[in-house]
């Protein structure tokens, strides 16, 4: 009998540790750690469960154990992050993508069709997640992901080109929409930091130590971005042009009023999987309406 781990028993060890200090899905992240220490798929830990690790990467695996121990996310600590169907390059100087987030793709995806062509904008793009999920959804689509983080936007760049989405994607520090003419895009799409100042002090650790505040704060009571962004959002979107910005959940009357209060017409508060409010816009609402095949 040989005391050497194996895929199996190396994942039930880490799974263990994980639980016992309270760490929201353990199982999850004890897997995609140890593939990435061992360089094995899902599939093969399923499939050759009693493969043996060898001590280097059982070394690597501890070491990642220990880290999200510390209540570092998983996406920080192996520098990527799956969002909508694509894989991104995450540093300390983005946001981690969320699947919250990926609530505006739901909208998006409704409001333009597969082979359409449309413009879009990305406004505080960080890691370029919805932009770069856009692209790659809509073939016909062209974009830019503004941001006043020069380290984010390389990121960003990084990304795209990684995903050969660079030629249909450009990334530019500007903050917000400044510079852009009006009625210049037919999508409009944001995840600005909405979270109110003092919050931020009480929130998960994963988020708190982990995120760049300029992502997460916004402003007394949360709506500074969404005072900003209403005007400007009005003044780029195109005619019969669409929007969607992302909230917090207990936002959306408040930032719904705001972008009334711009002069868009048809504002709307959608829902996410968790049938929490999300995302403000003037588009279809995925709940409501029937998802296309695409």
């Amino acid at each position: 009998m040989t005391d050497t781990p194996t895929l199996v028993s190396a994942w039930k060890a880490a799974q263990g540790q994980l639980k016992a200090a309270r760490i929201d899905s353990p199982a999850i992240d004890a897997r995609l750690l140890l593939e990435a220490a061992t360089g094995a798929s899902r599939l093969e830990i399923l499939t050759d469960p009693h493969r043996l690790l060898t001590t280097d990467q059982q070394t690597t695996l501890d070491a990642y154990i220990e880290r999200r121990l510390r209540r570092e996310p998983v996406s920080r600590i192996l520098g990527r992050k799956g969002f909508w169907k694509i894989m991104l390059n995450v540093t300390p100087d983005v946001l981690s993508p969320r699947p919250d987030t990926e609530t505006i793709l739901d909208v998006a995806m409704l409001a333009f069709e597969p082979a359409q062509a449309f413009s879009v904008i990305d406004l505080g793009t960080g890691s370029g997640a919805i932009l770069l999920a856009v692209l790659s959804e809509r073939s016909g689509a062209h974009g830019v992901g503004t941001d006043i983080s020069s380290e984010a936007l390389a990121v960003a760049r990084e990304n795209a080109a990684n995903l050969d989405l660079d030629g249909r994607a450009t990334f530019l520090r500007t903050e917000w929409a400044t510079g852009f003419g009006d009625a210049s895009f037919d999508l409009v799409v944001s995840n600005p930091p909405y979270i109110p100042s003092d919050d931020i002090p009480g929130l998960d650790p994963e988020v708190r130590d982990h995120d760049p505040v300029l992502a997460l704060d916004g402003g007394p009571d949360g709506l500074q971005a969404y005072r900003d962004l209403a005007p400007e959002i009005a003044r780029i979107l195109k005619p019969g042009g669409i929007f969607a910005v992302e909230i917090g959940w207990d936002q959306g009357p408040a930032v719904k009023a705001l972008f009334e209060a711009a002069g868009l017409a048809d504002v709307k508060i959608v829902k996410d999987l968790g049938d929490r409010h999300r995302v403000i816009t003037n588009g279809p609402d995925p709940r409501t309406t029937p998802i296309r095949a695409s």
